[in-house]
C-alpha cells in the first residue's frame, strides 16, 4: 500500500513538472507516452490491490450478496484492464518512445 501511494505521488509530481515546463514554452516530447503507460499500469496496481484487500467480494457483477460500491469496484478494475489499450497500447507507446525518445532503429 505505502509503494503504491508514494509511486502514485511520484506520478502526479512529474506531471504537474510537464506541464509546467510546458506552460513556460517548452517544447513536448515523449512524456505524453510515457505517463499514458506509467498511468495505465499504476491504475491496474491500484485495482488489483483493491481487489487483494476486498477479496471475493470485489468479483461480484449482479445480484444479492454484494452493495453497490463492490459492484462498482468490479467494473473499475476490469475497465483498467482495457486502459493498456485504449489510446495505442502499451507496446505502441513503448515503441514510440524507443523512436522519438531514444532514437532507436525500427
Amino acid at each position: 500500500m505505502a509503494q503504491l501511494a508514494i509511486d502514485e505521488r511520484c506520478f502526479a509530481l512529474t506531471m504537474q513538472r510537464s506541464a509546467d515546463a510546458l506552460a513556460a514554452g517548452h517544447e513536448p516530447g515523449p512524456e505524453s507516452s510515457i505517463f499514458k503507460i506509467y498511468g495505465s499500469e499504476l491504475y491496474q496496481r491500484r485495482h488489483e490491490l483493491m481487489l487483494a484487500l476486498r477479496g471475493p467480494q470485489c468479483l461480484g457483477w449482479e445480484g444479492e450478496g454484494f452493495d453497490d460500491h463492490e459492484l462498482a469496484q468490479t467494473r473499475d478494475w476490469l475497465f483498467s484492464r482495457g486502459l493498456t489499450i485504449a489510446g495505442g497500447t502499451s507496446e505502441i507507446q513503448l515503441n514510440i518512445i524507443a523512436k522519438r525518445a531514444l532514437a532507436l532503429p525500427d
